[in-house]
């Protein structure tokens, strides 16, 4: 076979039972690299009896593959079977108290099952995003189940590994809801399954790509970039390029955070090459969005303007109230950059009102602070007071931690005061953008100093 088989005849081998053709078998003996993609699918389609990558090497390669190669077809059938059945299991638990649940669990083995447990750890890392508290139970629900003895009829390691991908969703859930030292535990919990586990390096990857992001929330920067990087290697040396792609959001992410957004760029750049628009959508628009964002923080303004109208299809894709006022934001950045303060002004003000109508403080504070800064690059003290005066009623009242308040409360004084020029206020939105995601953060100019 002197072409490489494409994914769909790789594929096929998998869909369709009976011996694979000698001359396919004779080229995968042969093709480290088709011998590669070949594990990456069967891990996609069949986690349950694929061999480790790290046994499938150019010089290593022996019957244990030929063997699962020539299994998945059967298996496929049986955890297809199991895949189907698992929404009314999920949905049986769904129904009852957490104690009724436990019972269920000790009692009814077939709650034992891959398919179940699957389907809890993609659940986890979905909800997370609206319900980080319902996420962590759905993964400590994973883990629960991952530890009866009936599910080890899976492969002792290959529940390691399932387990791990569990521990990390609990990490992860934890980590949005600031819970850095709980999700620490959880994320030492994953490393240790995945280590006694196949140590298979597409979970090594995934788990990289979580832990990363909380020690982006822990600022550690250097570190998270680091683990980012070996993330993006493994996916794109596994063929996992949508993976790749989103593992490069997250680190030009956390080059945000650390304050320098223009080492963001090429990686969105990067990204919006390797996402795949079907697969996730949204990740998508938010590579694109980050990148005109990231821009037009770094004073690159006409550029920033260049890739704003390019995310356009993207942006009227989704018109929910989140992206649109997030679009209307950075709209209003690029305005004030090439200097229509009119139009900016504007943006600023219809920005702030959505997110003040989303109930989004911090948001509210950030745009707050830009639109306060256009007035006093103008010297436009009336509506600074103004807007220093709506400012601190609106966020008391709303879940914002006590030194972003100190830091608005300064902002109001200084405004009364006739101090509140265009650096206090840069200091101050600064500061903000910095805390955001570390509330232990103190602000300088507090009460205390």
């Amino acid at each position: 076979m002197k072409i490489h088989p494409n994914e769909e005849t790789l594929d096929g081998l998998l869909r369709f039972p009976g011996e694979p053709a000698p001359e396919m078998l004779r080229h995968l003996k042969a093709c480290a690299r088709c011998r590669t993609r070949l594990a990456c699918i069967l891990r996609r389609r069949d986690p349950a009896t694929v061999v480790p990558l790290r046994s499938v090497g150019a010089t290593d390669y022996d019957p244990a593959f030929e063997r699962s190669l020539r299994a998945a077809a059967g298996w496929e059938l049986t955890l297809e079977r199991e895949r189907r059945e698992a929404a009314g299991l999920f949905n049986e638990l769904a129904e009852h108290s957490p104690e009724q649940r436990e019972i269920l669990l000790r009692n009814c083995p077939r709650f034992h099952a891959w398919g179940l447990l699957e389907l809890l750890v993609e659940r986890s890392l979905e909800t997370t995003r609206q319900d980080p508290v319902r996420g962590e139970e759905l993964g400590q629900l994973a883990v629960r189940i991952a530890g009866f003895p009936e599910a080890e009829r899976y492969g002792a390691e290959r529940i390691r590994d399932l387990r791990a991908r569990a521990w990390a969703h609990v990490g992860n859930a934890r980590r949005v809801r600031s819970d850095l030292e709980g999700a620490e535990a959880a994320f030492t919990s994953a490393w240790s399954d995945l280590e006694a586990g196949t140590r298979d390096l597409f979970e090594r990857a995934i788990l990289l790509d979580l832990t990363a992001s909380l020690r982006r929330d822990q600022r550690r920067f250097e570190e998270a970039s680091r683990l980012l990087r070996r993330a993006v290697s493994l996916f794109l040396e596994l063929g996992e390029r949508h993976r790749a792609g989103r593992s490069l959001v997250n680190r030009a992410t956390v080059h945000h955070h650390a304050g320098h957004p223009e080492q963001g760029i090429p990686l969105l750049h990067q990204a919006l090459e390797l996402i795949d628009p079907q697969q996730e959508p949204r990740l998508l628009l938010c590579a694109g969005h980050n990148l005109v964002f990231y821009l037009a923080s770094s004073g690159r303004f006409l550029e920033a303007r260049r890739a704003y109208r390019a995310a356009g299809p993207l942006y009227r894709r989704f018109p929910d109230a989140w992206t649109q006022n997030r679009r209307v934001w950075v709209k209003g950045k690029i305005a004030r950059g090439l200097g229509q303060l009119a139009e900016a002004e504007s943006m600023f003000l219809a920005a702030r009102d959505g997110f003040l109508a989303e109930g989004i403080p911090y948001d509210t504070a950030l745009v707050s602070l830009e639109l306060a800064l256009l007035y006093a690059e103008q010297g436009r003290a009336a509506e600074l007071k103004r807007l220093a005066g709506e400012m601190v009623p609106v966020f008391a009242s709303r879940q914002i931690h006590r030194e972003a308040l100190a830091a608005l409360a300064f902002f109001r004084q200084a405004v009364e005061a006739e101090r509140a020029g265009v650096e206090v206020v840069g200091k101050i939105a600064e500061y903000l953008r910095k805390a955001r995601h570390s509330p232990e953060l103190r602000f300088p100019e507090g009460p205390d100093e």
